[in-house]
């Protein structure tokens, strides 16, 4: 099954959480859909990278807090920029809890749903960061802004780095991304700079390509990290 075309196969989901209740709830649910297909279980990070290894899903639905091996590392071991074939992980977390939403962002996560999300969103997640999209919500971008401020603001270091990034993008890319790192959707930053929601995708899939990111997850960390928006822009 693995052979087929992607278009053509399930989408192969492996879930990680250390709540039995909450993973097979999960697993329930995504294995429910035509087009998925649960293909393993873990119950701490260590076993989900093992898991990962061997079983090759195409997503992760990772949890943060988790024994042996929490799931930001276990993201980093799975997704990670030094990571041959690596999965795509969808996180999924609870903000009044979990204060590690922007590391495993960081660490290579696609994007990340709140844990009191309806089943919908979740089946709709996992199809989307498997197709290779992000998963990274407006409102959600705006509420991790301003809970890690302290974290997303630049260092010393990062005028460099900044330059670089001015320097490799357009103008207009410059704007695009700027709208991105202030979590509007695809469809706000077309009204706001008044182009069609097409070209805006456009632009988008050329800072991705400039820049060597994998998703607009990462766009939007690179941004705040760098220093080329601040939590209180």
């Amino acid at each position: 099954m693995t052979d087929q075309p992607p278009e053509t196969r399930p989408i192969r989901v492996l879930v990680c959480d250390d709540q039995e209740l909450v993973r097979v709830g999960y697993a329930t649910i995504l294995s429910a859909q035509p087009d998925m297909e649960v293909v393993g279980e873990a119950a701490d990070g260590r076993a989900a990278v093992e898991a990962a290894r061997g079983l090759r899903p195409d997503v992760v639905v990772m949890d943060i807090r988790m024994p042996e091996l929490d799931g930001i590392e276990a993201t980093r071991r799975i997704a990670g920029p030094d990571v041959g074939s690596p999965a795509r992980v969808l996180v999924v977390t609870t903000f009044n809890v979990d204060e590690y939403v922007y590391q495993a962002l960081r660490a290579g996560a696609s994007g990340f749903l709140l844990k009191d999300s309806p089943p919908a969103e979740l089946v709709g997640g996992v199809r989307t960061v498997a197709r290779g999209e992000s998963l990274l919500a407006p409102t959600v971008t705006r509420t991790l802004i301003g809970r890690f401020a302290e974290r997303l603001r630049p260092t010393d270091t990062s005028r460099p780095a900044r330059d670089e990034v001015v320097r490799s993008l357009t103008a207009r890319e410059l704007e695009v991304l700027e709208q991105l790192a202030a979590g509007r959707s695809n469809a706000e930053i077309a009204v706001e700079l008044v182009i069609t929601p097409e070209t805006v995708k456009t632009y988008v899939s050329r800072i991705l390509a400039k820049l060597g990111l994998r998703d607009r997850v990462q766009a939007v960390v690179l941004a705040y990290r760098v220093g080329l928006v601040s939590p209180a822009d």
